[in-house]
């Protein structure tokens, strides 16, 4: 049981009870989880919009009734725990409402508000959580527990919270961090980095593979004997090697046991929502350092990035709608389906595909394509899923068919 939840509310449908909540001189902590495109600035956004549109518009205008409401008192500030999975994202979501309150003229006071009595921590959370049980498995929670709850929820034994804080502000945090699982640091990078390259890459870098090869969840990936193959190849030999992190390998390790765990259905499809976005900040990292290194492209991660561009083409998508299953949005993979519509699937078109794929700098950050060999890889690899099957690439790619171009002899 949950009892520290006393409520929900709809900052849609019920934003005036959520500003009556900044009036409240008991709230202290301000906590948000809107995944990696959640903590953007949106410059259309204003402040008697009802609500404000993004997060951190809705955010600003909250702390501006607050500041009011308490006439700018510095003992009424809150600290601000943002949980999105973004390089410094508490650092980012500080930048992101100062310069909202700016071009808002929310008043300089206000600014000084922000600056001296709120505190954004930069922040890593690390947990599967997949979500509601499946419905066999629902009805023996229900018959276990003796009552029936809506909210009944799946998540691993592992966990970890880990907080970025100045002295003042760990300070004041110091009464929530029990056990363990949740700390109190100096700079979160080294865990973010451990956990946003390995497990997130991971999640990220395979799911399209493994769902092109029938798989559903991560635990069928895990225990798939090819699919599985893929995943510790990829974990192992090509993110790994590229993370140089203290307890990085044993992390990795542990990323393996937890993905096999037969008790979290953690859907494939779930990983998709957003995909593009966490790619970018989850996969392509791996990909830069790798090639750096080795002098050619990564083969496990190059069939990854494949499988995802051959995903964006729809087809999945385009089944689960007809099956009336939902489809998770991804913001930026338009400018993907874009690319199939421009140029199909021939060969030749697969190498023109590739190419304008891998130097797309917008989506992943960087142009690719100036990685020896890669879009000529991402294009053999292309061309075999269309025409032998994901799961025949997949054996190949295993055995050393599909060579990365640009490999040193």
């Amino acid at each position: 049981m949950i009892a520290s939840v006393s409520r929900a509310l709809s900052a849609t449908a019920q934003w005036d009870a959520v500003l009556a909540l900044a009036r409240n001189p008991d709230i202290e902590i301000i906590i948000s989880n809107t995944t990696e495109i959640g903590i953007v600035y949106d410059d259309g956004d204003r402040p008697d919009l009802h609500p404000p549109r993004s997060f951190p518009g809705k955010l600003t205008r909250y702390l501006h009734e607050r500041a009011r409401a308490f006439n700018y008192d510095s003992a009424r500030g809150v600290t601000v725990l943002p949980c999105e999975l973004i390089e410094q994202n508490g650092a980012k979501l500080r930048e992101i409402v100062l310069l909202l309150a700016t071009n808002w003229k929310l008043g300089e006071r206000f600014v000084r508000w922000i600056e001296e009595s709120v505190s954004f921590c930069d922040t890593l959370v690390d947990r599967i959580v997949s979500g509601a049980p499946r419905a066999h498995r629902s009805s023996e929670v229900e018959s276990e527990l003796g009552y029936r709850d809506e909210l009944v929820t799946v998540c691993e034994p592992y966990r970890l919270f880990a907080i970025g804080a100045n002295p003042g502000t760990r300070a004041r945090l110091a009464a929530l961090v029990t056990g363990d699982s949740m700390m109190l640091t100096d700079d979160v990078t080294p865990y973010r980095e451990r956990k946003v390259r390995i497990l997130n890459g991971a999640h990220s870098g395979v799911v399209s593979l493994a769902l092109l090869c029938g798989c559903e969840t991560v635990f069928d990936a895990a225990t798939d004997t090819d699919v599985g193959r893929f995943i510790r190849q990829v974990v192992l030999d090509e993110i790994l090697p590229t993370v140089a992190l203290p307890g990085a390998e044993r992390f990795a390790r542990e990323v393996l046991e937890r993905f096999a765990n037969p008790f979290i259905a953690h859907s494939l499809m779930d990983i998709t929502l957003h995909g593009t976005t966490k790619y970018r900040l989850r996969v392509v990292p791996s990909i830069v350092s790798y090639a750096r290194t080795r002098k050619h492209p990564p083969p496990a991660l190059s069939l990854g990035f494949a499988a995802f561009l051959f995903f964006l083409r729809g087809d999945i998508q385009a089944q689960r709608t007809a099956r009336g299953l939902p489809v998770p949005p991804d913001d930026a993979a338009g400018r993907i389906l874009a690319l199939w519509a421009k140029f199909g699937d021939s060969d030749e078109s697969f190498a023109e595909l590739a190419r304008s794929a891998c130097s797309d700098s917008t989506l992943w950050g960087t142009d690719l394509s100036t990685i020896s060999g890669f879009a000529d890889t991402i294009a053999d690899n292309l061309s075999a899923i269309a025409r032998h099957g994901a799961r025949s690439a997949l054996v190949s790619n295993l055995a050393g068919g599909v060579p990365a171009h640009g490999a040193l002899s």
